[in-house]
């Protein structure tokens, strides 16, 4: 990575990963003009009450076989990070590996809802830009009176604009139509005997059939 490229970072649980997940980084790739997107699954969320259902094994591969056909990285940077996992110290970690590579990071309207929960809020908010991506029942129209603090650095666009990216860490806004898909749904789903096909890419599900996970 170099200070000429935008480094996407795609962050979850990813239990499992789904096409929900994907269009949230898909969008941002084409509307900030990102050279890499990385799909990172988390180790061991602060905000959830119980850890994953999957392993963290099982989690990074279908990562990789979600990622592959995308031509996006994986990284089990956060994997292998013993305790609490903190976006805030990820992001550190990356700035001090790749100084100058402006990191975008990537999530969906439901997730930043919460941001001022998040840890080292709002610091974490200058150490990368964030691209914030409309998700069913969670739009982005509301977000600056949600959130006053941060409307200043909000930049709203939709699927088919290449906004000018600032130097200071920005809050881009996208509206935008992404699949109505949950991994506590898929989970579910799949405990009752459903399919996740059409929900999750071709390889993933065949994963999750062929290691019998959520059942």
């Amino acid at each position: 990575m170099t200070a000429t490229d935008r480094v996407g970072i795609l962050g979850g649980t990813f239990d499992p990963i789904h096409l929900g997940h994907l269009a949230i980084g898909q969008l941002a790739q084409s509307v900030c003009g990102l050279s890499h997107v990385v799909v990172m699954p988390s180790g061991t969320p602060p905000h959830r009450p119980v850890g994953p259902r999957a392993s963290a094994d099982d989690r990074l591969a279908m990562a990789r076989l979600a990622a592959a056909p995308l031509g996006w990285e994986v990284s089990d940077m956060e994997l292998r990070r013993s305790g609490r996992t903190y976006t805030a110290d990820t992001l550190d970690a990356l700035r001090a590996a790749s100084p100058g590579t402006p990191f975008f990071f990537i999530l969906g309207a439901d997730a930043f809802a919460d941001i001022a929960q998040w840890h080292r809020f709002p610091a974490v908010l200058d150490l990368a830009h964030f691209v914030v991506v409309a998700r069913p029942g969670h739009p982005v129209d509301h977000l600056d009176r949600q959130l006053p603090l941060l409307s200043g650095r909000m930049i709203r666009c939709g699927p088919e604009a290449h906004p000018v990216v600032p130097e200071a860490p920005a809050v881009f806004v996208v509206t935008a139509t992404t699949p109505d898909i949950s991994s506590s749904g898929l989970r579910r789903l799949v405990g009752d005997g459903g399919s996740p096909a059409d929900l999750v890419p071709d390889s993933v599900a065949r994963y999750i059939a062929d290691h019998r996970l959520y059942v």
